[in-house]
């Protein structure tokens, strides 16, 4: 595993817009960044990350029946009680699941370590599957990269295939929340892919959603029975519409019992259930006690790197401020994240259906991954 400097592409950034990558650029400075790349070994990527993305995500399903069937567990989980039922059901009837990414903390050698599980609304999608993948053709092209570079990245492809595969009501609809430029851009990536699958979407915004007798409903009253939403499921639950999830008859994407895997408590409780697994680090529900030489304390509900506390084996605290301050914690011990040049450097590895799908790599010059962390793209060079 290299960091390798790297020359952008010409006119990158006109091209970018002109194919809906509005994102690239976030308060002046760099989201997408091609002024460098990581180079990995064929076996890197399948011993190191492919095989255990794939072995993990088996173990967190496994532990999904464990934790519907736990009262404990739920409320370890800080699941709404009134909720139980609906998530119960939603396992046992085996509603279908879509994608989601682990993040992991990798420098090459060594087994790569499990951070956490964002399955219930990852993005970073588009400039996965699609951008780094056009960067990867552009430069062969332009002869900067070895000649015979891949990369592990069969994301499009397979988020394609999954939507032929899924049975999905027609017509089926896509939302995000209006403000969110990189919601929308993920959201529009996701429905040109279910319609080249030939599923019949149709986009509204989240705030657009309406209740008619206990149904959910579009702008104009008609039914909504398909629903992808990348929105979280701990803030549905939340909303003044939240009774009628209980009663609704849409089949979401993501289904309820996602909540349970996107949710930081699944860190321990994989813990518990498989001690000592080489990709796992130990994590326990936040008892205010210490573990020794180093460790993380997270909320069970956050993203992108907000309310996170670090501190080092040598007692250094850093504290990442967030809005997600009202739900209980959990704390990991610390795999402290790889360095280049600088660059604290982090891997997250996609899942489709129950399969690897390609790996994003983000990189910022602290030690906690952020929303406005840099993504830059990746070779596999044997």
């Amino acid at each position: 595993m290299k960091r390798i400097n790297s020359n952008p592409r010409p006119g990158w950034k006109a091209f970018a817009e002109s194919v809906g990558f509005n994102f690239h650029t976030f308060d002046g400075e760099p989201y997408w960044d091609e002024t460098a790349y990581y180079q990995f070994t064929l076996a890197q990527i399948e011993h190191d990350l492919e095989a255990p993305t794939e072995e993990l995500h088996q173990m967190a399903l496994d532990l999904v029946d464990d934790i519907v069937n736990d009262e404990q567990k739920l409320q370890q989980l800080a699941i709404p009680q009134r909720f139980w039922d609906a998530v119960r059901q939603s396992w046992h009837s085996q509603q279908p699941h879509l994608y989601g990414r682990m993040d992991f903390s990798y420098n090459g050698t060594g087994p790569a370590k499990l951070l956490e599980l964002n399955y219930d609304t990852p993005t970073s999608l588009y400039e996965t599957g699609f951008f780094q993948w056009v960067w990867l053709e552009d430069q062969l092209m332009r002869g900067e990269l070895p000649q015979g570079a891949d990369q592990f990245n069969s994301l499009q492809d397979k988020l394609q295939q999954a939507f032929s595969e899924l049975s999905l009501p027609q017509p089926f609809y896509f939302a995000s929340v209006t403000e969110s430029i990189e919601d929308k851009g993920t959201v529009d990536y996701l429905m040109d892919i279910a319609l080249q699958a030939g599923v019949n979407c149709r986009y509204l915004q989240l705030e657009q959603l309406g209740d008619i007798d206990g149904q959910l409903v579009d702008l104009d009253g008609f039914p909504i029975h398909g629903l992808f939403k990348l929105y979280p499921w701990e803030f549905m639950l939340q909303e003044e519409f939240s009774s009628t999830l209980l009663t609704s008859q849409t089949q979401f994407i993501e289904p309820l019992w996602k909540c349970l895997l996107s949710n930081k408590g699944i860190l321990p409780l994989l813990w518990q259930k498989y001690q000592g697994h080489p990709n796992l680090l130990p994590a326990f529900f936040d008892d205010g006690s210490a573990l020794q030489s180093g460790w993380v304390r997270k909320p069970l509900f956050s993203r992108e790197g907000a309310n996170i506390e670090l501190v080092d084996s040598s007692g250094k605290v850093l504290k990442q401020d967030g809005p997600y301050n009202d739900s209980g914690y959990i704390r990991q011990a610390l795999a402290s994240l790889p360095q280049f040049d600088d660059n604290y450097t982090l891997i997250g590895s996609w899942v489709v259906g129950d399969s690897a799908a390609g790996i994003c790599i983000r990189e910022d010059n602290s030690p906690i991954t952020k929303d406005s962390s840099r993504f830059l793209p990746h070779i596999i060079v044997d």
